[in-house]
């Protein structure tokens, strides 16, 4: 079976648009700081407490996932090179 992979940006909008609409609400006030792995071609997701946790959880449930989003809960980026911590997005 051939597939095909979306660019990063529309696997970014994608993934931002499932998390704002479906996931935010149900995680932000809970589990700030946590991650989250997000199949943007299912809407499926999975939480961790680092991005590998995220994303193997996420493998589970969709082992055929191909277009994987991750971000942590509560903050802009899930890290920073160079420029220090990352930060909060409130």
């Amino acid at each position: 079976m051939t597939t095909t992979r979306r660019s990063a940006e529309e696997t970014a909008r994608l993934g931002d648009e499932i998390y704002e609409r479906d996931i935010r609400s149900l995680v932000e006030d809970v589990h700030d700081g946590a991650f989250v792995a997000i199949d943007v071609a299912s809407g499926d997701w999975a939480m961790g407490e680092s991005e590998l946790s995220a994303a193997d959880r996420l493998r589970s449930q969709q082992p055929d996932a191909i277009d994987v989003w991750l971000l942590r809960i509560g903050y802009r980026v899930v890290a920073s090179i160079g420029g220090g911590a990352p930060q909060r997005s409130r």
